[in-house]
């Protein structure tokens, strides 16, 4: 217990050190802001230091984290420090929604949302949609892709009135698919609230019921179909959704989908599909072709391999944010190298503060069990946390993340099932109780915040214990002292696990 209260006093001298340095700008000392404060200020990075050069090789740059596999290291940090302008795509644009297209009904359900002006993502992507092509919809986490592919979908089945045609019960229009439950559910809340007075029909369907839903399927009519990728594919397999009247394709979070989690089973779903403009398929002169939009904040750089199996590459277009694969500029982030039997205490120390200041969390686990632990740490020591975890039945799954979404409870213990797609603009900090080993994950995560709509003052905690996390550690202090993406974040992360695992099969035992 001893040895915790000196490592957590030390902790907070140490921002008590990097307190006095930003105070020391102020003063003069320095003409620039600091972007990276460190324990051991000979690592401090200032604006008018930063040389940006993606071509930089990794250990070519002095880091603060270059020394933290030394046992000794324990104790200490650096931080990023944002800048004050968020990323060019989070920024409104000038233009309106009329003026992109979208009809005045559609623009008066954004108003109920406070949604008054198109963020420049927006702005520049969805005219691209509105033209019919398939589109790869790539930019970093909070700027708006869902409002982005949905606008132009539903503005398409207005003025083509094809709300209004007489199709078979289950025949959807437009299939979303999403990798998650809880990321299904809010398209389907955004869908309803946009369709509001439009005569637009939705469904959402989840996993966790399939084989309810095979055995006393619903029928109804439908123009679009929400839906977790697991459950939609058997119900379609078992002919309960019928395909055939389908134009528009969506891959929500399309690099999770498109990992090889998914794939193989992904694909032979598309196949179904007559896509447009497409000479792998012959779908005939008289047949109206499905379009495929793809949105994503990280992106695989494999797609071109996996689409090519499905439309012909050439058709199509991309949007992409020229921030992509970007450490949030906007948001503080301190990364503490903590053993890891302090983590709880060190957790709950902040926690508990948070908590007094009405500021919401979230904290991130990489396994079901230590988002268990730390959920039952927490209300034990009398602060109020839910957790959610893909490990979950159904039942208990259910409402979790809305109670948090609510202000019901101002604390989310969560495993990566809660770091994609998610519109958390509540949450003012999240927590990597565990560092993630991915960089795509980091990315993901640390966009539940900053978003269009949070609040600004947000701020990301990293915990670095182990000797994996501290080298992922530094590929992002590598990626944020030369202004470069972060490499690795177009990875197949469930391919990389593959290869990991079958190269320690074939190593031999000493």
């Amino acid at each position: 217990m001893l040895k915790t209260v000196k490592i957590m006093f030390r902790i907070r001298a140490n921002y008590s050190t990097a307190s006095r340095a930003r105070e020391a700008l102020k003063t003069g000392q320095r003409s620039s802001n600091p972007r990276i404060t460190c324990r051991r200020t000979q690592f401090n990075l200032f604006e008018e230091d930063i040389k940006p050069n993606a071509n930089e090789k990794f250990g070519s740059v002095p880091l603060a984290s270059g020394g933290w596999y030394h046992q000794k290291s324990t104790g200490d940090f650096f931080i990023l420090h944002p800048v004050k302008q968020p990323f060019e795509a989070h920024s409104l644009s000038d233009a309106t929604f009329q003026q992109l297209g979208i009809r005045e009904e559609l623009v008066e359900n954004l108003k109920i949302r406070q949604a008054l002006y198109p963020t420049t993502y927006q702005a520049e992507a969805i005219p691209a949609v509105l033209t019919g092509g398939h589109m790869v919809l790539a930019a970093e986490t909070g700027c708006g892709k869902t409002y982005t592919y949905l606008l132009p979908i539903i503005e398409q089945i207005l003025r083509k009135k094809l709300n209004r045609t007489e199709r078979e019960f289950n025949t959807p229009l437009v299939l979303i698919l999403t990798p998650g439950r809880e990321l299904a559910q809010q398209i389907g809340r955004v869908v309803e609230s946009l369709t509001e007075g439009l005569d637009i029909r939705s469904r959402v369907v989840l996993g966790g019921r399939t084989k309810q839903h095979m055995m006393n399927p619903d029928f109804e009519d439908i123009d679009i179909l929400v839906s977790s990728f697991g459950a939609m594919s058997k119900l379609v397999s078992s002919g309960i959704y019928r395909m055939n009247e389908v134009r528009w394709v969506v891959l929500d979070e399309a690099d999770t989908l498109l990992d090889d989690s998914f794939n193989s089973k992904l694909l032979h779903l598309l196949k179904r599909f007559p896509f447009h403009k497409n000479h792998l398929q012959n779908i005939g002169e008289n047949i109206i072709g499905t379009q495929l939009i793809l949105a994503a904040a990280t992106m695989p750089s494999n797609i071109n391999e996996q689409l090519g199996q499905i439309v012909a590459l050439e058709t199509m277009e991309e949007v992409v944010s020229p921030n992509l694969h970007k450490l949030l500029s906007h948001v503080s982030q301190r990364f503490m190298r903590v053993r890891k039997s302090d983590r709880a205490q060190i957790l709950l120390d902040i926690v508990q503060k948070e908590v007094r200041r009405q500021r919401p969390l979230i904290i991130f686990s990489n396994k079901t069990p230590t988002s268990d632990f730390v959920s039952i740490h927490l209300n034990e020591a009398a602060v109020p946390c839910v957790n959610l975890n893909g490990d979950m039945l159904l039942k208990l799954r259910l409402g979790k993340f809305e109670k948090f979404q609510q202000g019901e409870v101002n604390v989310l213990s969560t495993t990566d099932v809660a770091s994609r797609g998610l519109d958390t603009t509540r949450a003012a900090h999240v927590i990597n109780f565990d560092f993630p080993l991915y960089a795509a994950d980091y990315i993901h995560r640390i966009g539940r915040i900053g978003r269009v709509g949070s609040r600004g003052d947000c701020l990301v905690t990293n915990f670095v214990s182990s000797r994996a996390e501290i080298g992922a550690v530094q590929r992002v202090e590598h990626s944020a002292r030369t202004s470069a993406p972060l490499a690795g974040v177009d990875a197949n992360v469930k391919g990389i696990i593959r290869r990991n695992i079958a190269r320690s099969i074939q190593q031999p035992t000493s």
